[in-house]
């Protein structure tokens, strides 16, 4: 059984790990980073060696069976503590190598750094078999993308701060001593860092009967197409990483003969390339996923690399332009391959079950080992060979970096085959990327995340009923189980206010309704009803009853817009009889959206009630209205009407008079057409107008009702022109204003039609 950190414990491991990760960063730039390059050439080591030095940092990749081995007598943690102080004292050699060179044995002196970078790396392979189980264990939970990538910024801002110190350091023409107490500061930090790790907790080892050899790994990995295609992306990214990054140094050195203290000022900006790629991926990889951002980083990587190749070499010569060049390589380079690093890292472990991190992880630094090491050592005998034919550094470097171009266009090819692990498509990942409304939702939820104050959390949510975005879906739902009613009530309404919802939203909204009535259980109802969720239907039948007329009401309408119509009239018999002014008004809404005519008579029968309020009144006549495809043009007249009432008797004959004038300015000169649907029309147009006057000024509704009645039957339904001419003759519901209003346009409306069909 696995076992976790409590909160509390976890937040202090991680507080411990940073601090280790602050020592380990400062350690690698000291030991391993470009100034071991740039200290090797001073001693005049050419790019077969610096290939070979380069290879050698890979080699630990193939020591991690021995790590593993170990595991079965110590812990993950134990390992990986005593395998990081022995890599920094296996950097001892390096201290001496100053001397034998000024003894005037520069070989001596640079076998000494071969072998202490490789008994560096030696001990570094034994110990990084705990890295990837150990980071999986410390950043369990729904942020692990988001912290991942805080470690890699972690070390990515001291790496640029230890950068920028050694290139003051170094400045124009240091002294080889000064690269020996560089070197000794780096081995205590990475001592100080190995006991850090000691202190850390860390996953428990699995125990197995039998465990299993490194082909039984290779075999069960090349047996799943998901890890077969990653593996062969990995090996690409590290060759391409690898081998691009290194020799970038000597690039600047054989081709601008920059001296070591500038190329320290280019690794610095290589480090805040790297930070800023860090940063920009912990903003995003919990929101969009990290395949995008793997392909992204691997397309600006490639991008970086083009300058080489098309860079003019008459501008050799200008101190601020390769200047500005390099510094502009160096931060795009790192900006791309380190980030395609750090967040294929990530991407691996989405993609690897837990238990199987261990085993994996080897196999993950292996082919990261091979890959990089065999492109170190057959891009530094590439260079020499071609430099020494063509006599031309700059020619050598172009074939180069052209070749690992074509490798990049590869693995984007390949990148297309990988699963998403649930992140965005690329496309809408960018979409996201140059999106304000989007980057606002990022910010927000990453507030969201991090606040503990209710009230805040509250005005967080509201923030995204204004700006609804998709990637808020997850810390939404968390928020539709809060304990606080406000903020229940935001998420929710924040939900609704999105364009889809996902099958764990819709089901979220469902067990709302079920466990929580009397509160948000009606916003629920609301918002299956809005985004048409139809395996909801069943529940909101039950609930058309419910003692919570709020639910109930908008289950009635929810059913209605998911278009129900098997429970329609059980609606209708809900509407007649309740008392409930609220219940009956959402009903009468539920009436309209439905659009039926066999409704009209029991909305008229509402009104025949004993004294319907005014505001029942109305939602019966604009549900009227819906029914009869008039709701858009009718409802700016009943504002106009509850407005001023007087006006009632003008706004209806206005409607007639505008009526009868259109079907004058089409059919008044053709009066003498033949033809019995224009004679029956010039027949309908003479009297429309007398017949509304006489129902609106007399309370005559005979002459509108047989007008009403003698309308062509493909023009009106057969129900609605029985009940309204019905309707006009009803003196109960004659008293109703808004009523006669709604009937005079109608039949205006219903002229216009007329006269527009028989128009040709």
């Amino acid at each position: 059984m696995a076992v976790t950190l409590s909160p509390y414990k976890l937040g202090k491991a991680r507080d411990l790990y940073n601090i280790f990760n602050v020592f380990n960063a400062l350690s690698w730039q000291f030991l391993a980073g470009n100034i071991i390059t740039l200290f090797a050439l001073r001693m005049g080591a050419n790019s077969t060696y610096i290939g070979t030095l380069n290879a050698i940092l890979y080699i630990s990749f193939f020591f991690l069976p021995l790590g593993k081995i170990l595991t079965n007598r110590f812990s993950l943690v134990k390992i990986f503590s005593i395998g990081w102080i022995g890599r920094a004292i296996g950097m001892v050699p390096l201290l001496f190598a100053p001397v034998v060179f000024s003894m005037g044995h520069p070989e001596r002196a640079l076998l000494l750094i071969l072998v202490g970078a490789a008994l560096f790396h030696i001990m570094r392979g034994i110990g990084i078999i705990g890295n990837n189980p150990i980071l999986n264990f410390l950043s369990a939970g729904p942020d692990q993308g988001s912290y991942m990538t805080q470690v890699q910024i972690i070390n990515s801002a001291v790496g640029m701060f230890a950068g920028f110190i050694i290139a003051v350091l170094l400045g124009r023409d240091p002294p080889l001593f000064l690269y020996a107490i560089i070197i000794s500061v780096g081995i205590g930090c990475g001592i100080f860092s190995g006991i850090l790790m000691g202190k850390i907790p860390g996953p428990e080892t699995e125990k197995e009967e039998k465990r299993k050899s490194l082909m039984e790994i290779i075999r069960e990995a090349m047996a799943q197409h998901s890890l077969k295609t990653f593996v062969f992306i990995l090996l690409m990214v590290a060759l391409a990483s690898g081998v691009s990054r290194t020799f970038l140094v000597v690039y600047s050195r054989a081709v601008f003969n920059q001296n070591d203290g500038m190329v320290s000022l280019y690794a610095v900006f290589g480090g805040l390339g790297t930070l800023m790629i860090g940063l920009f991926i912990k903003f995003l990889v919990d929101k969009i996923g990290a395949k995008p951002l793997f392909s992204l980083c691997v397309i600006i990587s490639l991008v970086s690399m083009v300058p080489i190749v098309f860079f003019p070499a008459s501008l050799g010569d200008n101190f601020t332009t390769v200047t500005l060049f390099l510094s502009f390589l160096f931060f795009l380079m790192h900006f791309g391959w380190l980030g395609s690093e750090g967040v294929m890292q990530t991407y691996f472990m989405g993609l690897i079950p837990a238990k199987q991190m261990m085993d994996m992880g080897m196999l993950y630094f292996l082919c990261f080992g091979i890959a990089g090491a065999v492109g170190s050592l057959l891009s530094g005998l590439f260079l020499d060979a071609v430099t020494a034919v063509s006599g031309s550094p700059v020619i050598s470097f172009r074939i180069l970096y052209i070749i690992l171009i074509v490798i990049t266009v590869v693995i984007l090819f390949f990148m297309k085959k990988l699963i998403p692990l649930g992140a965005l498509p690329f496309k809408g990942a960018l979409e996201v990327m140059f999106s304000l409304k989007e980057l606002r939702a990022i910010t927000l939820l990453d507030k969201l995340d991090k606040t503990v104050d209710s009230t805040e959390e509250q005005a967080i949510l509201e923030a995204f009923n204004v700006a609804p975005s998709k990637l808020a879906l997850k810390g939404l739902l968390v928020r539709t189980k809060s304990p606080r009613l406000s903020v229940r009530m935001e998420s929710i309404r924040a939900l609704t206010s999105l364009d889809t919802l996902t099958e764990e939203a819709e089901k979220a909204l469902m067990d709302d309704i079920i466990n929580n009535p009397y509160t948000t259980a009606y916003m629920s109802a609301r918002a299956l009803g809005n985004h048409g969720v139809f395996p909801a239907m069943a529940l909101l039948r039950e609930l058309i009853s419910s003692k919570d007329y709020m639910l109930a009401g908008e289950a009635i309408i929810a059913l209605a817009k998911l278009g129900d119509n098997a429970i329609r009239t059980e609606i209708e018999q809900i509407i007649i009889k309740t008392k409930n002014p609220r219940l009956k008004i959402m009903g009468v809404e539920a009436i309209g959206i439905y659009g039926s005519p066999d409704s009209l008579a029991v909305l008229l029968d509402i009104l025949r009630g004993s004294d319907p309020p005014p505001y029942l009144r109305d939602a019966v006549v604009l549900s009227m209205a819906s029914i009869l495809d008039i709701q858009n043009k009718f409802y700016p007249l009943l504002v106009r009407l509850l407005h001023d009432t007087s006006q009632a008797p003008t706004l209806a004959l206005d409607e007639a008079e505008s009526a009868y004038e259109h079907y004058m300015s089409v059919h008044g000169r053709k009066r003498g057409k033949k033809g019995s649907d224009i004679a029956a029309l010039n027949r309908q147009g003479k009297i429309f107008q007398p017949a509304v006057t006489d129902f609106i000024m007399n309370s005559n509704g005979g002459p509108l009702s047989r007008w009403i009645l003698e309308l062509p039957e493909e023009m009106v339904h057969t129900v609605a022109q029985i009940v309204l001419s019905e309707a006009v003759l009803d003196d109960e519901l004659m008293i109703y204003q808004r009523l006669r209003l709604l009937i005079t346009h109608w039949a205006a409306h219903e002229l216009r039609l007329w006269t527009n069909k028989l128009k040709q």
